[in-house]
């Protein structure tokens, strides 16, 4: 496991004693089962996006706001080569925090590369109400929020409030590069 993968085991298994949950109790308010949350937390795996989702709604967190507290110390300017990239291990999703969150700012900017024929999904939404515009750069995604699928291609852009679940699905034949801002 690399350095942020660590960091990222530690503040999972700090959420949870933060809020006196056992791994059981995590297990049914998140729907990971208990022995993969015991294995994340001890760092024997990292987890994939959907399971991130999972336990960012059971937290009531979000994922960009979960990635920034297992960073350093806020720094005004955020060069490409120092920006934490994280990776699923499972669909090899890639998430570059452009602009990661602080306690003083209230957005942050995400760069997510998703490769062909991949589906990601997740359950729900940390907070109900949160805003995102998402801005595609390269490729072709169909995203569904609220019940309804949005084709995007590069140059798009889709302002939503998240209130559930959402779908992100590229297409068998391209992927999909974009950024993503999220208002907190």
């Amino acid at each position: 496991m690399d350095e942020i993968e660590t960091r990222l085991a530690q503040r999972l298994a700090a959420l949870r004693a933060e809020r006196g949950w056992s791994l059981d109790e995590l297990a049914q308010k998140s729907a990971v089962s208990r022995a993969s949350l015991s294995r994340i937390e001890k760092g024997e795996v990292s987890p994939t996006a959907n399971v991130l989702g999972k336990l960012c709604v059971a937290f009531g967190v979000t994922l960009s706001r979960l990635m920034q507290m297992v960073e350093d110390d806020f720094v005004p300017l955020v060069v490409r080569a120092d920006q934490e990239v994280w990776t699923d291990p499972d669909t090899g999703y890639q998430r570059r925090l452009v602009s990661p969150t602080s306690k003083q700012l209230s957005g942050e900017v995400i760069e997510v590369e998703i490769g062909p024929s991949q589906r990601i999904e997740y359950d729900g939404s940390p907070r109900d109400g949160l805003e995102h515009h998402l801005v595609m750069l390269s490729g072709a995604l169909s995203m569904e929020v609220d019940g309804q699928t949005h084709h995007l291609m590069a140059g798009d852009c889709l302002r939503y409030q998240l209130r559930g679940g959402n779908v992100f699905q590229t297409s068998r034949d391209q992927g999909a590069k974009y950024h993503l801002f999220i208002i907190d």
